[in-house]
């Protein structure tokens, strides 16, 4: 999957799998990446259905969580799924 195969990415899909959310901030922290970064691979996966996105304020600090889709979760293990064989038939030889 495409989508989910830069490390930037599928590290987002993939701390999100384990936590119910995170915000911009945490993410950002996970994934030692950059504002800009972040925002424009966490923008491709919400257009591909993989996140959902809620931007709110707390107080006046605006905050942004991300959380995985139900389709997210499903490329996330399809992709698992793919490396693992790939894994499986390297080892083999």
């Amino acid at each position: 999957d495409q989508l989910i195969h830069g490390r930037v990415r599928l590290g987002i899909v993939s701390d999100l799998a384990v936590h119910e959310s995170l915000s911009f901030g945490e993410l950002k922290e996970m994934l030692e990446t950059t504002d800009g970064n972040l925002s424009a691979h966490a923008r491709k996966l919400e257009e591909g259905g993989y996140l959902a996105c809620e931007k709110r304020f707390e107080g006046r600090v605006p905050l942004t969580t991300y959380r995985l889709t139900p389709l997210g979760r499903e490329a996330l293990a399809r992709y698992l799924d793919h490396m693992e064989a790939l894994i499986g038939q390297v080892r083999e030889r």
